[in-house]
Protein backbone atom coordinates (compact mmCIF):
# COMPACT_ATOMS: atom_id res chain seq x y z
CA UNK A 1 0.00 0.00 0.00
CA UNK A 2 1.13 3.19 -0.72
CA UNK A 3 1.47 6.18 1.72
CA UNK A 4 -1.05 8.35 0.05
CA UNK A 5 -3.73 5.04 -0.41
CA UNK A 6 -6.18 4.59 2.74
CA UNK A 7 -7.49 1.59 4.21
CA UNK A 8 -11.14 1.25 2.62
CA UNK A 9 -10.34 3.46 -0.21
CA UNK A 10 -11.27 3.02 -3.93
CA UNK A 11 -7.30 1.77 -4.82
CA UNK A 12 -8.11 -1.44 -2.38
CA UNK A 13 -11.60 -2.44 -3.72
CA UNK A 14 -11.16 -5.42 -6.49
CA UNK A 15 -12.35 -4.28 -10.21
CA UNK A 16 -16.08 -4.72 -10.21
CA UNK A 17 -17.35 -7.43 -13.27
CA UNK A 18 -18.63 -4.30 -15.01
CA UNK A 19 -15.30 -2.56 -14.70
CA UNK A 20 -13.28 -5.09 -16.23
CA UNK A 21 -16.24 -5.13 -19.27
CA UNK A 22 -15.82 -1.43 -19.86
CA UNK A 23 -11.59 -1.91 -19.67
CA UNK A 24 -12.03 -4.61 -22.21
CA UNK A 25 -14.00 -2.61 -24.34
CA UNK A 26 -12.52 0.51 -24.26
CA UNK A 27 -9.26 -1.27 -25.82
CA UNK A 28 -11.27 -2.61 -28.61
CA UNK A 29 -10.65 -1.14 -32.42
CA UNK A 30 -14.65 0.29 -32.31
CA UNK A 31 -14.44 2.02 -29.13
CA UNK A 32 -11.11 3.54 -30.22
CA UNK A 33 -12.73 4.92 -33.12
CA UNK A 34 -15.89 6.54 -31.34
CA UNK A 35 -12.78 8.54 -29.67
CA UNK A 36 -10.66 9.37 -32.78
CA UNK A 37 -13.95 10.69 -34.43
CA UNK A 38 -15.48 12.61 -31.94
CA UNK A 39 -11.90 14.08 -31.30
CA UNK A 40 -11.78 14.91 -34.91
CA UNK A 41 -14.67 16.75 -34.72
CA UNK A 42 -15.09 18.30 -30.92
CA UNK A 43 -11.13 19.67 -31.14
CA UNK A 44 -11.48 21.95 -34.30
CA UNK A 45 -14.55 22.85 -34.06
CA UNK A 46 -13.84 24.16 -30.11
CA UNK A 47 -10.68 25.86 -31.14
CA UNK A 48 -12.34 27.44 -34.16
CA UNK A 49 -15.03 28.63 -32.01
CA UNK A 50 -12.78 29.81 -29.43
CA UNK A 51 -10.08 31.96 -31.66
CA UNK A 52 -13.58 33.28 -33.51
CA UNK A 53 -14.83 34.17 -29.60
CA UNK A 54 -11.47 35.91 -28.08
CA UNK A 55 -10.90 37.93 -31.53
CA UNK A 56 -14.57 39.24 -30.92
CA UNK A 57 -13.41 40.22 -27.56
CA UNK A 58 -10.15 41.64 -28.31
CA UNK A 59 -11.82 43.62 -31.34
CA UNK A 60 -14.27 44.88 -28.91
CA UNK A 61 -11.23 46.22 -26.54
CA UNK A 62 -8.78 47.07 -28.91
CA UNK A 63 -10.40 48.25 -32.12
CA UNK A 64 -13.11 50.42 -31.14
CA UNK A 65 -12.82 52.11 -34.11
CA UNK A 66 -13.53 49.08 -36.46
CA UNK A 67 -16.18 47.99 -34.50
CA UNK A 68 -17.93 50.77 -34.21
CA UNK A 69 -18.49 51.03 -37.73
CA UNK A 70 -21.72 51.84 -38.95
CA UNK A 71 -23.02 49.12 -41.63
CA UNK A 72 -26.48 50.44 -41.73
CA UNK A 73 -28.09 52.66 -39.84
CA UNK A 74 -27.59 52.55 -35.90
CA UNK A 75 -26.36 48.84 -36.75
CA UNK A 76 -22.57 48.83 -36.07
CA UNK A 77 -19.93 46.34 -36.75
CA UNK A 78 -19.57 45.21 -32.84
CA UNK A 79 -23.87 44.24 -32.99
CA UNK A 80 -23.12 42.31 -36.21
CA UNK A 81 -20.27 40.31 -34.62
CA UNK A 82 -22.44 40.36 -31.36
CA UNK A 83 -25.19 38.85 -33.16
CA UNK A 84 -22.81 35.78 -35.09
CA UNK A 85 -21.58 34.60 -32.05
CA UNK A 86 -25.23 33.23 -31.60
CA UNK A 87 -25.28 32.60 -35.21
CA UNK A 88 -22.09 30.33 -34.55
CA UNK A 89 -22.93 28.97 -31.72
CA UNK A 90 -26.34 27.23 -33.13
CA UNK A 91 -24.70 26.51 -36.36
CA UNK A 92 -21.79 24.48 -34.22
CA UNK A 93 -24.61 22.65 -32.30
CA UNK A 94 -26.19 21.68 -35.53
CA UNK A 95 -22.97 20.21 -36.88
CA UNK A 96 -22.38 18.27 -34.20
CA UNK A 97 -25.87 16.94 -34.09
CA UNK A 98 -25.67 15.85 -37.60
CA UNK A 99 -22.27 14.73 -37.19
CA UNK A 100 -23.32 12.37 -33.74
CA UNK A 101 -26.19 10.93 -35.34
CA UNK A 102 -24.11 10.01 -38.97
CA UNK A 103 -20.82 9.22 -37.25
CA UNK A 104 -21.47 8.50 -33.51
CA UNK A 105 -24.39 7.21 -32.38
CA UNK A 106 -24.16 4.37 -35.00
CA UNK A 107 -21.05 3.12 -33.23
CA UNK A 108 -21.86 4.06 -29.71
CA UNK A 109 -25.18 1.93 -30.11
CA UNK A 110 -23.09 -1.19 -30.93
CA UNK A 111 -20.69 -0.77 -27.59
CA UNK A 112 -23.61 0.13 -25.61
CA UNK A 113 -25.08 -3.00 -26.78
CA UNK A 114 -22.27 -5.10 -26.20
CA UNK A 115 -21.50 -3.80 -22.95
CA UNK A 116 -25.34 -4.18 -22.12
CA UNK A 117 -25.08 -7.73 -23.09
CA UNK A 118 -21.90 -8.58 -21.57
CA UNK A 119 -22.67 -7.64 -18.19
CA UNK A 120 -26.45 -8.26 -17.82
CA UNK A 121 -28.52 -5.16 -17.85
Amino acid sequence: MTDDAKPGSDRDLPATPDQEVYLEISRQQDFLELRRRYARFAFPATAAFMVWYITYVICNNWARDFMNTPVIGHINVALVFGLLQFVSTFLIAWLYSRHAARSLDPLSTRIREEFEGRTGR
